[in-house]
Formats: C-alpha cells, structure tokens, sequence
C-alpha cells in the first residue's frame, strides 16, 4: 500500500489549473482570479471631503473666531466650477470634490451653522470656531493608491471586499479560472434515494450529497448523478453520463473494492486505468485513483466516513488547482490528547472535539471510530492525525490535529 504522501504526490502530478474565462463581476465573489489587476487610476480620482462641513483656506482661519463669506455649496456627486479665493468658505458635503484653491475642510459642528434638517440652503456667511492645518479633513487624489499598483493578486480567492474594490475600478468583467465540473456517483444496490420509505436491509444514499456538497464547498460545480445498480452495464452507462456531462473529474462511492458485485474497478480498467488502489490510512484504505475515457476518476470507499476523509485528503488538494489555487497541505495544530488512543498502526484520522482548557488545545475522541459512523463526524470539530507506525498513545501525548473549522 502507498502512503498518504506519496499517494497525494502522485495525484497532484496529474492535475494543473483550468482555462481562464471573464466572469460578471456580480457572480465573482467565491471565484479564483486568474490575472493579476492593476489599478488604471488614483484612488480618490479626486481630493474630496472626508467630513460634512465648509471648505476654506487654512491660513484663512488661523486665528478663530473669524467669519466668512459662502460662495457655494457642494453636495457629493458635483464637480465645483468655481475657484476659491482668498477669504472665502463653501459649504460642502462628505465625499465632494473640493473647489480650487480650497487645503482644508472645517466639519460643520466648529462652526455656528452647526446640522441643520436635510433641504436647509448654506448660509450667506458662516463663523469659523476652529482653526485648521492644511490638509485636515481632505482625502487626497492618490491616497488610497496610484495607478499601476497592483490590487488583487491571480490565485486568490475573491472576497466581498474584493468585488468592491473591482467595482470601485471599473472592473465589469473578472478573469477567473473556470469551475471545474465534478461528477459524483454512488453505487450499490442497497442504497435508497433520500425520499424513499424504509426497506429492509437497505440504506439511504448518503455520499452523492456529502462528496456534491464538499466539491460545492471547494469553489466546484457538483453533478450529482445518482446510485448505479450493481451491474457492470449499470456502472458504465452512469460514468458514460459523466463523460457526456463535460466532467472535468469523475468520483465515486464503493465498489472499488474487492466484493462480489464491486464493479466499478473492472469498468474503470476497461476504459482506461488505474494507478493505485489502496493507501495505507485509516479510515478509507480502498482508495482508487485513475482515469476513465481520460478523465481523472477517484474511487472512494462506500463508508460514510471513510468517503469524507479520502475526499479531504486527496480530492480537495487536487480539485484546489485545478480551480487555480495553491494545494498547501492541510493547517493543522498541535494538541494534547485528554485520553489514550489505540491505532492499527496505519496514519489513521480520528474524529475530536479540540477544546482549549487552561490556555491548551485539548482532543478528545467524539466516540466511536467505525467508518459507518456519520454521527461522530457531525459532533467533531478536528481530525486527530496519528502517524503511520503509531499504535498507542497516552493521555497527554501531542498530535496534529485537522480543524474542521474556524
């Protein structure tokens, strides 16, 4: 059997980033950019207002109290076609364009104009309670940046904060890596759709909802193409439809091991290949990987459990570039165990709740290790990475830990 590293190894060789396609900047948050961008301008374009109140010369209000003539009155969104002179003021509203000849802005409650109720005209003349320096209260055209600096960075997932500074750009359309398109299979004759009624000795389907929603969740467009019976013909007919669908990755659950009715390793092999198909894990040893009609095809375990860590551990990094993001290995965190763990001596990933007590990062196992056992995933927080070769560990002992969340 492969190890763990040296099986992501040789899946990640396979794998290189989509083509590029221009995305509607409406639709881009969540997307990976694919360039990097450049502002075309300053950012302010313009100086402005940082504040509501009167635009004047600092050396004008040196010495307050002092009164001023008010010439005009500026609300956001007007360009002043005036000049301010010596001696004057102009009233001005947050985030407008300053008037020529203005350095500083005075906010309206050091003045005895002070708010007034929306509509209300500026004043004929104003008096200034509070001196200025030159500057104050401005936003400079350039401040924020010039242009030529770069922005945002190609590779990196776009944020809401993000979308608004492409906005604030000018940006309408966004050069991202396209989707890749993630066709997920079940098999077995003993799986039931989600609605179906109870039937002895059959189970709900569970993986095609658990592996759509973890390729969702991996910035991919999930294609849930349902159970195929435990036929060869059934087999091939539904990785067929995933070939036809424009599938850039094929995966699928159970019968990829070594059962009777466990078809789906035949069906591969005869339309393409298989590099490996064990690893030496716990949970998820029978873990396949190959290609079908030349189209990368990853075979899970049927286990619940053993499904979700085989896609963490293999899937994710290789779907990750393919959608144009770096495949660092998973961040992890040191912990110290709360209770002794046995292990088989395969790198095992068991399932904790990681509290921090006295300022400690502390693990316990959520119960129950048995790879059927969705339930104890739900109530984890952490996968607890025991080392290849390792078979027993101590209360106290450190280990990795994987956080399943933030």
């Amino acid at each position: 059997m492969l190890s763990v590293r040296e099986a992501r190894e040789r899946i990640l060789a396979q794998f290189s980033p989509l083509q590029t396609t221009q995305c509607p900047l409406e639709a881009a948050a969540g997307r990976v950019l694919a360039e990097t961008i450049r502002a075309e301008t300053d950012l302010p374009v313009f100086d402005n207002s940082s504040v509501d109140g009167f635009a004047v010369r600092a050396e004008d209000v040196a010495a307050v109290p002092v009164m001023l003539p008010v010439i005009g009155d500026i609300p956001a969104g007007s360009a002043p076609d005036f000049r301010l002179e010596s001696g004057q003021a102009a009233r001005i509203m947050t985030g407008a364009k300053l008037p020529i000849g203005t350095n500083a802005v005075v906010m309206v409650e050091e003045t005895d104009f002070g708010h007034r109720p929306a509509g209300t005209p500026a004043p004929s003349q104003v008096s200034i309670r509070k001196a200025v320096r030159p500057g104050e209260n401005v936003r400079k055209r350039g401040a924020d940046l010039r242009a030529g600096d770069e922005i945002l960075s190609a590779g990196q997932v776009l944020r809401p904060q993000d979308i608004g500074m492409l906005a604030m750009l000018g940006v309408v359309q966004v050069p991202v890596y396209r989707r890749p398109r993630v066709a997920i299979v079940s098999s077995g004759d003993e799986l039931l759709p989600v609605d179906a009624p109870p039937e002895d000795g059959k189970i709900r389907d569970t993986n095609t909802y658990t592996l759509a929603a973890l390729a969702a969740e991996t910035g991919c467009e999930a294609l849930r193409l349902g159970v195929a019976a435990d036929r060869r013909e059934a087999v091939q007919q539904m990785l067929d439809q995933a070939v036809e669908g424009g599938a850039d990755v094929i995966i699928s659950s159970a019968g990829v091991s070594v059962g009777a009715f466990d078809f789906v390793r035949d069906v591969v092999e005869g339309a393409g290949s298989l590099d490996f198909w064990k690893v030496n894990m716990r949970p998820g040893k029978p873990l396949a990987f190959g290609s079908y009609k030349g189209i990368p095809f990853f075979g899970l375990p049927g286990n619940p459990v053993s499904a979700f860590v085989g896609f963490l551990v293999f899937v994710r990094p290789a779907l990750r570039r393919l959608t144009g993001l770096e495949t660092a290995r998973q961040d992890t965190v040191r912990v110290v165990l709360a209770e002794a763990i046995e292990s088989d001596g395969r790198e095992s990933y068991l399932r904790a709740v990681v509290t921090r007590e006295n300022g400690i990062a502390t693990a316990r196992l959520t119960g129950h290790q048995g790879s059927g056992n969705l339930f104890s995933l739900v109530q984890a927080n952490a996968l607890l990475i025991i080392p290849s070769g390792v078979k027993s560990c101590p209360p106290g002992t450190e280990v990795d830990a994987w956080l399943l969340e933030n």
